[in-house]
């Protein structure tokens, strides 16, 4: 083919995170100055094309083949890497010749990554983009434009062609004709303004057209080379401290998911005593990988390794033992960076994201919806309750394209399923109080593209309740849990209490209680996270006051009227029947809680108005038996204060319970 093409010029789509399955409303953004753009992901790898320094290669391979002599041949090479928002693939497409027609095509492979390529010409001068980029950005916003909106033309400005979405497709493609004999620079990233990352296939095609649609087949021509010069990869530092003892010869850390491609850089040095580490790097079933100052002779030392497949669990080891057996003790100081030399010199600074596995952060949350029984005798209480979980995980990401979706959901155990067969370990739990089965309604995942997860589930179940103290029955205050424990350990995932996520609902359907109050606790118990959502509930009262206490009451005021009475026996028929209505009460209250072995408030009550009415009814008794006998005079001196006496033993009992119970 010859002849020049009108390069394809297509819109970029700009995208802002809606969670619309949970509800939120789109980003709001401002822009006030061009500091807003520099801390953007185009902004950093332009500025990388025009430091022009020596950054290690990005994560990526390249196929490799014979080149091909017969230029009208279709040729297409396939190149494959890693990208984020702080990493640019750069590749030399060498020799090009005016009038040929180059098709490009980038696409997802992995994660969310939403593609972005950009052609220059070899003689562009980096100095020159960046002065006609801010100038333009400047100007538009001196002017009260929306940069974004003008975005598409500064790039053509800046570039003769570059592509974000190809279609409607999320690959990003373009066919382009050559324009001049030479080299050109093919810039490949995660688009502007995304936080998309993952790894990409990366078509380049000369007289192949079947590249823009991704059906073309690798020639095994060679016509991109990486340029290590301007490409970076994703660079992370991280930097550690710890101890060597003798009781702890040695420390180990385990690193996450490492891609083919990626390099690994260690560096540690002593800090205080004598100690002289030594380094290990060992694959994931304890073989060593790489050793450096195994014998103990510098107090720092350092290593490297390249990752050729992709690897999990590597671990870096820091011992002490020397040649001769000895043990160095002290701190020391580790850096770990993964594509990043610099490390090895020791003076690198921390940047990126953590290298070393760290938990997940899982945020929990449980709403209590319904009481529908509290089972006082058996110490346990029915609920439907609804438990949440959110955390974040690159594993999870993915590409919209996939499944033309905003989220991915599942029903039922499928997330677990789904977790299962892509090796991907995910928060499960254990309501750790359940009694019996767990009645699941239903659990529902969301998972978003950029690895962002949702879990709910919504259940009934007996739960344990093991804080029952009934001393001061039936004013008791009782503290019921829902106790959330991690299955995995907390060198997994750690659980946060977020206040939105954790709640009381408003119709809890019991009527015996009400709830006086809530919070939430996360605690560590045996190296597991914990989440606890307490409430605490009281008795409505109206059912014992009403049905209990008056009614005593009133069978204690008649049994002191019948002192009025001269009939001794009487007195005594009226106080025995007054014994068999305590004793009734008595089985009342008993039938409502355990077995206890201490008495309650209420058992005070009880058992001092039926001691009390026993002592009344022998007290009858003597009286009778006097006036029989021919001494009623004396009886009735005897009777006369016993009419005031009695009442007040009852209320000094009373006060008596209330201080000893109650307060």
């Amino acid at each position: 083919m010859s002849g020049k093409k009108e390069k394809i010029k297509l819109k970029v789509i700009m995208r802002y995170p809606i969670d619309r399955l949970f509800g939120s409303s789109a980003t709001n953004y401002s822009m006030n100055n061009f500091q807003y753009l520099q801390n953007k992901s185009f902004t950093f790898w332009l500025l990388i094309l025009i430091s022009m320094l020596a950054f290690s290669p990005v994560v990526g391979k390249q196929v490799a083949y014979a080149q091909s002599d017969d230029d009208s041949e279709p040729k297409v090479q396939e190149l494959s890497g890693i990208v984020d928002p702080s990493s640019i693939a750069v590749y030399r497409l060498l020799n090009l010749e005016e009038g040929q027609d180059l098709y490009v095509r980038m696409e997802n492979a992995t994660g969310n990554l939403d593609p972005f390529i950009m052609l220059f010409p070899e003689g562009t001068q980096p100095e020159d983009i960046f002065e006609k980029f801010t100038t333009r950005v400047d100007q538009v916003i001196a002017e009260g434009g929306d940069p974004l909106e003008t975005l598409p033309a500064i790039y053509d400005e800046i570039s003769p062609v570059w592509n974000d979405d190809f279609g409607t497709s999320l690959a990003a493609a373009f066919e382009f004709t050559i324009p001049a004999d030479g080299t050109y620079l093919l810039a490949a990233t995660s688009a502007p303004f995304t936080d998309s990352f993952g790894s990409f296939k990366l078509l380049v095609g000369l007289n192949e057209p079947r590249v823009l649609e991704g059906v073309a087949r690798p020639t095994g021509d060679n016509l991109a080379v990486l340029d290590p010069t301007v490409s970076r990869g994703s660079v992370n530092i991280q930097e550690v401290s710890g101890v060597i003892s003798t009781e702890e010869p040695r420390q180990t850390y385990t690193l996450i998911p490492i891609s083919a491609g990626e390099t690994i850089y260690v560096y540690v040095e002593a800090t205080s005593g004598d100690l002289r580490p030594g380094l290990v790097l060992e694959s994931f079933n304890g073989k060593p990988l790489r050793g450096a100052n195994l014998t103990g002779e510098r107090s720092s030392t350092s290593t490297q390794i390249k990752i050729d497949q992709n690897l999990k669990n590597l671990k870096v080891q820091v011992g002490n033992n020397t040649d001769r057996g000895e043990l160095t003790t002290g701190s020391y100081r580790l850096l770990i960076g993964a594509n990043a030399p610099e490390v090895l010199t020791g003076k690198a600074e921390p940047e990126g994201n953590p290298i070393i596995h760290e938990p997940l952060e899982v945020r929990v949350g449980s709403k209590l919806i319904q009481i529908t029984n509290i089972d006082q005798l058996n110490e346990k209480f029915n609920a439907v309750s609804e438990l949440r979980m959110e955390w974040e995980d690159p594993l999870l990401a993915f590409n919209p394209e996939d499944c033309q979706c905003e989220f991915k959901t599942f029903t039922g155990a499928s997330f677990v399923k789904f977790a299962d067969e892509n090796e991907i370990l995910v928060p499960q739990f254990s309501i750790f109080n359940q009694q019996g089965n767990r009645w699941i309604q239903n659990q529902n995942a969301a998972v978003m593209p950029d690895g962002r997860a949702i879990y709910q589930e919504h259940y009934t179940t007996d739960l344990q309740a093991p804080l029952f103290d009934f001393t001061k029955f039936p004013f008791d205050k009782q503290t019921l849990y829902i106790q959330v424990e991690s299955l995995p350990n907390e060198d997994f995932f750690t659980y946060t209490d977020p206040e939105e996520l954790s709640e009381i609902g408003d119709l809890l359907g019991e009527e015996e209680w009400y709830i006086v109050d809530s919070w939430t606790e996360i605690t560590s118990e045996d190296g597991h996270s914990n989440h606890w959502l307490y409430f605490t509930v009281r008795r409505h009262l109206s059912f014992y006051i009403f049905r209990i206490m008056v009614p005593l009451a009133l069978v204690i005021i008649v049994t002191w009227f019948t002192f009025f009475l001269r009939d001794f026996g009487r007195r005594v028929e009226v106080s025995s029947a007054t014994l068999l209505t305590f004793v009734a009460f008595n089985f009342t209250v008993a039938d409502n809680l355990p077995r206890i072995g201490y008495l309650t408030f209420m058992d005070a009550l009880l058992i001092g108005a039926f001691v009390a009415s026993v002592i009344v009814v022998i007290y009858n008794v003597i009286l009778k038996r006097l006036e029989t006998d021919g001494r009623g005079e004396l009886a009735h001196r005897i009777d006369k204060p016993m009419i005031w006496f009695y009442p007040i033993l009852f209320i000094l009992g009373a006060i008596t319970a209330v201080v000893l119970f109650l307060v």
